[in-house]
């Protein structure tokens, strides 16, 4: 039986679906009930910081997908792991994030991405760790005002990086649960290419048939904007990603293609399936 932590989130959603589909058996494991799910899925309310929830949703495992939610980050890792392995988990998949090796010096992308990574790989576990870039569901931000205004502000208009799609996450992730011979890797998961903010508001516009104007953000304003919403640790290290990306956060990497047998999708096929959240 599979594990599925963050079953209601942009990757464990389309997760517990692919396994599900595949003739796994699953249990979802949330803070907040589904609103639906797939046939033979059994859900448990459970939340990382409290172990007695936890058991139950491991009871019974072999399979561990694990990813930590900004509101989970005070969970005991070493503990949840040692609960795993004692339901009987013999494997962890963990979402963990590509700034471990990027951005090392930041609290919030490389800290504290390697303490949980170093946790995994102490634990007696095997394990695959999974380490995207930025999220092409981060457009979800942009909603209101696409659909207010058909208007975009962003920062750094013109700089492109190679956002990934969670639904490719979600597909790998099922591989490496699935086959045996992913165990002690680490995947760097990205989109085809970089695609910039001005691009992507383009795509939207093609894609509800209507122009979508650009407005080019200063950082200031979008450091105001992101902190009512972020740490400023992770403000700033945001910022300096999409401002200044890195020489491998810019890269395409060949992993999501060489797992699945297809290319990555582009931006333009994740907001196709999203469009009615801008309408």
């Amino acid at each position: 039986m599979i594990v599925v932590t963050g079953a209601t989130g942009n990757v464990g959603q389309p997760l517990v679906r692919i396994l599900a589909e595949a003739g796994e058996k699953v249990t979802a494991v949330s803070r907040r009930t589904p609103d639906e799910l797939p046939d033979g899925v059994q859900h448990v309310a459970a939340d990382l910081t409290d172990l007695d929830s936890l058991a139950v949703g491991f009871h019974g495992a072999e399979k561990l997908f694990l990813l930590f939610s900004p509101g989970s980050f005070a969970a005991d890792v070493p503990a949840i792991l040692g609960a795993a392995k004692a339901a009987g988990v013999r494997h962890v998949v963990l979402l963990s994030s590509q700034g471990v090796s990027t951005r090392p010096e930041s609290a919030s992308h490389g800290e504290l991405g390697k303490t949980i990574e170093d946790a995994v790989q102490q634990c007696g576990l095997t394990w695959t760790f999974l380490r995207p870039g930025g999220f092409q569901s981060n457009a979800l931000a942009w909603a209101e005002q696409v659909r207010d205004e058909r208007t975009v502000s962003a920062p750094f208009g013109d700089t492109g990086v190679p956002f990934v799609d969670p639904e490719d996450i979600a597909a790998v992730a099922a591989v490496a649960l699935r086959e045996d011979r992913h165990a002690g890797r680490i995947y760097v998961l990205t989109g085809p290419t970089p695609e910039t903010p001005r691009d992507r508001a383009r795509t939207l516009g093609d894609i509800l048939g209507e122009p979508v104007r650009f407005v080019d953000q200063t950082p200031d304003q979008a450091r105001t904007q992101m902190l009512a919403f972020m740490p400023p640790d992770a403000v700033e290290t945001t910022l300096a990603i999409l401002g200044d990306p890195t020489e491998e956060e810019s890269r395409i990497s060949s992993d999501v293609e060489d797992i699945l047998g297809r290319a990555p999708g582009p931006f333009a096929a994740w907001a196709q399936r999203h469009v009615a959240v801008f309408r």
